[in-house]
């Protein structure tokens, strides 16, 4: 079993070591957040987005100063609920949190988790496609490597929709795997991350085998792409609160009511 480590000394034994990759498969299908990756999805994570942990501190942290009073706080995305569990134990009580994934599995883990710790804050945890959600009376929206899984055409109506629903004052935290467009500057990256999963136990066969599941699945895009989407959907001001190789997460605050 793997431990999951969350701020401030919360910990979760929750995941088998991830394997999925490990012998050959004949044939490989796309990436799919089903039974198997919920199950281990603590220990990919892990092993595979170098500043994890950071940018759950910092959802923390950012939820802290953000999260404005008898408000909602969005999780879009949640898998098994680390972020939801951060922001949870950093809002003021009277706010709800509502955490959405498509992913059955995802959701029944979440669950458990989430009860395992006690909270006056309310939670409820929704499968859903996040683009069906209503976003209002909004002061946080987190969505942790998530949008990368969207349709590109579809991204920027999504954000409209989260600016539309964000109290002012509001905040979207957005982290997502993004490009490089100078090839040299990709190619070096690329490699870093590489080194990263096979300094944390990778072989070469599950770093190729899981690639490809997630050639036509993981849709990822630059740094600039995600500000002038930020900015066309209508957020005031946005920018990288935090970068590990090609991970980065961005903080985008609504600082006037233009709903």
């Amino acid at each position: 079993m793997t431990a999951w480590h969350l701020p401030k000394g919360q910990t979760i034994i929750a995941s088998m070591k991830d394997t999925l990759y490990a012998q050959p498969h004949e044939a490989l299908g796309t990436f799919q957040f089903n039974e198997s990756v919920a199950a281990v999805f603590p220990d990919m994570i892990q092993r595979s987005v170098p500043g994890y942990q950071t940018i759950l501190a910092g959802i923390g942290e950012l939820t802290a100063t953000y999260a404005q009073a008898d408000s909602h706080l969005y999780d879009l995305g949640c898998s098994l609920g680390a972020a939801t569990l951060t922001m949870r134990r950093q809002c003021p009580e009277s706010c709800r949190i509502l955490a959405v994934d498509n992913a059955p599995a995802m959701i029944e883990r979440a669950r458990t988790y989430l009860e395992g710790y006690h909270s006056n804050t309310s939670v409820e945890l929704s499968c859903q496609d996040i683009q069906d959600v209503a976003i209002e009376n909004a002061s946080v929206v987190v969505i942790n490597f998530t949008l990368q899984f969207i349709e590109p055409a579809q991204r920027l109506t999504l954000l409209k929709r989260i600016y539309q629903g964000l109290n002012p004052g509001g905040i979207l935290i957005l982290s997502e795997k993004i490009h490089f467009d100078q090839s040299g500057i990709q190619s070096a990256i690329e490699h870093l991350h590489l080194q990263f999963k096979r300094a944390n136990g990778y072989s070469e066969l599950e770093i190729g085998q899981k690639r490809t599941a997630l050639e036509d699945v993981l849709i990822s895009d630059s740094r600039q792409t995600h500000l002038d989407r930020m900015s066309e959907a209508g957020f005031e001001q946005a920018n990288i609160w935090f970068q590990a190789y090609n991970f980065a997460s961005f903080l985008a605050i609504k600082t006037t009511d233009h709903s």
